[in-house]
């Protein structure tokens, strides 16, 4: 192995430190980098006591597996779907240019018909994965890629790699396991309902690899370590099953070799995601820029393995590719591997194509020498297969179950053939479940305060307590009060930074002062009237499998309170709530797996052909994104539908904190933050206007509402779309995040007043009207807030459950008389709006005062 000139290694451990780190990895101690790194450098005796343990680490994971003495594989065919690759790493003979393509006589794309050739004769040798590899984005570089993606109407490259996919399920039978190199947190959306794994290899945090000119990634923007962590980190938050992996003797320390393990295992232990590590050795290759660097050595490979096995402990599944050890099969089993990768009777390693794969029975052989098993796996680990969703969407399940046995492991006798991927008939799914929530959870209330898989479905609690740990006491900062009061009061525009900071965190006669500023500049912008809605709640369903840690009304399908309401139901409460007045509904729902992308427009359809004259407020911008990527359409030609379908606005929910230091808390698989910035600028821009909010009061601060604030004010300068910002005090009672221990029990009176009176400074003029929750507050708490900046009291509701289930104590609903109370407590007039703050059609006003806006005691939930 060689190393870089401009860090060179420390010198090798001293006899005391390599005994002591073999001790403590003999005896099970968890290491450290420094440890791990000392323990890389083992050789002869001291490697094979390293490996010994390492060994037995894996031993009593496959036992605990339920799979002792058994070492796996996939059959495998390989698709190298494009060989074109904005990136240049020094090492890579598998990217090529278009010219050499084509003077070959090969497509900038592999065809469908060649893709499905192989699938085919692969299919027929019993294989059942097809591994797509191609490279990064090459239409980003390569003109020639873009033409090639245009005449064949794909947008870019992740769209021919769903659909290729799609035809290989459907045509064939085979599994793709995808390696399309960096993806986004939207790309997994895109592709995890057609693929059961996916896999991108870290190869090294060591960014002066990447950063320094003559290093192996220098020239390759994806092979920035920070971009490729956070790759692996989507895919956990997106429950991807996902592989993973070091490329080591590329030029880095023992140190960084360590430190890329740790932080492999960082991300495996936070999601759960990482099915396999790949530990795979450098070989240098003629035609390259690296071509006379040595290999890595077989030793430096074993040791590799044994330090991996002993950091990812008995639970991780760790691989060596077995065509790059010239068949020194039995060093690397006893050191601690369990799995061999991919194998193909049929195609040769595209990436490696000088290195054969060994014969299937010779490897069993092999294995058999060493007392294991060899064994047949599909693509994805037989794990995720068992836990099924969220790991494996639903469209995906039957393909998956077709072929594997009910250990998970693959069936060697299953026929490989094609199945349909979609839904049979793409319809709306029945009714189900507890469909009278709305009314009981007032009443009963909810079954338990979790739901049963609360240790799982969130990711590792500890290593989240460890992230959110910054957030659980908000600093304080001391700053000029009294001149950035005086700026607010002259011109709040003018507010810098460090006086809106200083105002956010006002206390006593400060914040009194500021809530009196803030109730000026409302009066002057929007006048003394309090506005108020007569709206309806209907939250579709609570069926989700996100994970968001804060969300206390999310259940699975089994659950006791999970329901799911028909289309007629939908319809039928819409009706209900236009014959008390009602001039809007607010139509939100879990991302439930089973209903397809085009559900929304169905239940949009739904409301407008049963009440035409009812405003249909629905959608947040995560369904958006759910249902765009289920149906394939772009965001703008989904928004598009939907509109056509009946939406006239969406809710700015999902927003939480726009900042993805809190988000990844928060939340285990919700959009980032700049994906919600896209799905409202859009939205905005095809005529669908939207509210604002943010969701305070857990693991954030100060400076993260100030960064929130600012961004939702750049964007209605920019759009001019956004009807109202409402704040959303967290509701903590029932919420995960909280009953683990992490978050906050909400924000104090204290922050909700600051809060509201900077909302209303600092998105002055841009968006007028402020709105506080009487559902997260109270009737007390609402009036406070009138009087620090708020104009408006929102909905009547009728029906509310996702805050009730979050443990609020304020009820469901409130009657007309009720919000007029809440506005005469404030010592300020009432008056009913629309959606979009305007006039409210007399017959409207006339129906709304006839029922005081809520459903009558008795009034039954129509069953559909």
């Amino acid at each position: 192995m060689t190393h870089s000139a401009h860090s060179p290694e420390a010198g090798p451990p001293t006899a005391n430190a390599m005994r002591r780190a073999l001790r403590r990895a003999r005896d099970g101690v968890a290491l450290d980098v420094a440890e791990a790194a000392v323990l890389l450098q083992a050789r002869g005796e001291d490697l094979e006591d390293l490996a010994a343990s390492a060994a037995r680490v894996r031993d009593a994971g496959l036992a605990a597996a339920g799979r002792a003495g058994v070492i796996t594989y996939s059959k495998s065919v390989f698709v190298p779907l494009t060989r074109l690759c904005r990136d240049k790493c020094h090492y890579c003979t598998f990217v090529t240019v278009p010219g050499k393509l084509r003077r070959a006589g090969h497509g900038m794309f592999m065809s469908p018909d060649e893709v499905l050739d192989i699938a085919r004769r692969g299919a027929e040798l019993g294989c059942k994965e097809a591994l797509i590899t191609l490279g990064d984005k090459p239409e980003d570089r390569w003109p020639e890629a873009r033409e090639w993606l245009d005449a064949h109407g794909y947008d870019d490259t992740i769209a021919y790699v769903r659909a290729i996919s799609i035809r290989i399920l459907e045509e064939t039978g085979l599994l793709p396991h995808l390696n399309p190199g960096v993806l986004s947190w939207t790309d997994f959306q895109r592709l995890k309902p057609v693929a059961p794994s996916m896999g991108m290899m870290l190869e090294t945090t060591a960014e002066r690899l990447w950063s320094e000119p003559g290093g192996p990634h220098h020239g390759s923007p994806d092979k920035e370590p920070a971009v490729r962590l956070r790759v692996l980190e989507d895919a956990g938050r997106s429950s991807v099953p996902f592989t993973s992996g070091l490329l080591i003797g590329i030029g880095e320390t023992y140190e960084e070799r360590a430190e890329s393990l740790f932080a492999l295992r960082r991300v495996a232990r936070a999601y759960h995601g990482v099915q396999e590590l790949i530990i795979q050795n450098f070989r240098a290759k003629p035609d390259t820029a690296m071509r006379g660097m040595p290999d890595a050595e077989l030793d430096d490979l074993v040791a590799t393995v044994a330090v991996a096995r002993h950091v990812m402990g008995p639970s991780g599944c760790i691989q060596a590719p077995p065509n790059l050890v010239d068949g020194e099969y039995g060093r690397l089993i006893r050191a601690g591997i369990d799995d061999w990768g991919g194998v193909s009777p049929l195609t040769i390693d595209h990436v490696n194509p000088e290195r054969p794969w060994p014969q299937i029975d010779a490897l069993a052989e092999r294995s058999a020498a060493e007392g294991f098993e060899l064994r047949e796996r599909l693509c994805v680990y037989p794990e995720f297969v068992r836990r099924g969703e969220p790991w494996l969407d639903p469209r995906l399940l039957p393909h998956v179950r077709a072929l594997a046995l009910e250990s998970g492991l693959a069936n060697p006798d299953a026929p490989v053939r094609g199945l349909p991927w979609q839904e049979p008939d793409e319809g709306y799914v029945a009714s189900s479940g507890r469909t009278d929530l709305h009314r009981t959870i007032d009443t009963t209330g909810r079954t338990a305060d979790r739901r049963d898989d609360f240790d799982e479905v969130y990711g590792d609690w500890e290593a989240l307590r460890e992230q959110a740990a910054p957030g659980m006491a908000p600093s304080r900062i001391d700053g000029d009060v009294r001149a950035a009061l005086a700026t607010a009061a002259d011109d709040p525009t003018r507010l810098t930074d460090d006086e809106a900071l200083a105002l956010l965190h006002a206390d006593g006669p400060a914040l009194d002062a500021l809530c009196r500023v803030a109730d000026d500049v409302r009066a002057s912008a929007v006048g003394d009237d309090v506005t108020y809605i007569v709206t309806r709640n209907i939250n579709f369903t609570n069926v989700c499998y996100t994970g968001c840690r804060f969300c206390a009304f999310a259940q699975r399908r089994t659950d006791a309170d999970a329901y799911t309401l028909s289309l007629s139901q939908v319809a039928d409460r819409a009706a209900q709530a236009w014959d008390v007045g009602a001039v809007e509904v607010c139509m939100q729902g879990g991302i439930h797996p089973d209903l397809p992308g085009t559900a929304y427009f169905d239940i949009a359809k739904a409301v407008k052909e049963r009440v035409p004259g009812m405003h249909v407020h629905a959608f947040s911008p995560m369904e958006v994104v759910n249902g765009a990527t289920r149906t394939g359409l772009s965001i703008r030609e989904w928004l598009l539908r939907a509109k056509e379908s009946g939406l006239d606005s969406i809710p700015g929910t999902a927003a939480e904190i726009l900042d993805d230091e809190v988000r990844w808390i928060l939340t285990k698989g919700k959009l980032p933050a700049a994906t919600w910035i896209e799905v409202v600028k859009t939205a905005h821009e095809v005529g669908l206007r939207s509210s604002s909010t943010m969701m305070y009061g857990h693991v954030d601060q100060p400076r993260h509402w100030l960064g929130h604030l600012r961004t939702l004010a750049e964007i209605q300068q920019e759009t001019g779309g956004f009807t109202e910002f409402v704040t959303l005090p967290f509701i903590h009672t029932n919420a995960p995040v909280y009953l683990a221990g992490i978050a906050r029990p909400g924000p104090t009176t204290r922050d909700n007043r600051a809060v509201t009176a900077m909302a209303r400074l600092l998105l002055h003029p841009h968006i007028p009207h402020i709105q506080t929750s009487w559902v997260k507050l109270g009737t007390e708490g609402a009036a406070e807030m009138l009087r620090s900046g708020a104009n408006d009291l929102g909905g009547t509701l009728m029906e509310e459950t996702i805050s009730r289930m979050a443990g609020s104590g304020y009820g469901s609903y409130r009657s007309v008389r009720d919000l007029v109370a809440i506005a005469e407590a404030a010592g300020r007039p009432a008056k009913p709006r629309t959606t979009l703050y305007g006039e409210v059609p007399q017959e409207r006003v006339r129906a709304a005062a006839a029922s005081d806006g809520h459903l009558p005691e008795l009034l039954p939930v129509l069953e559909g």
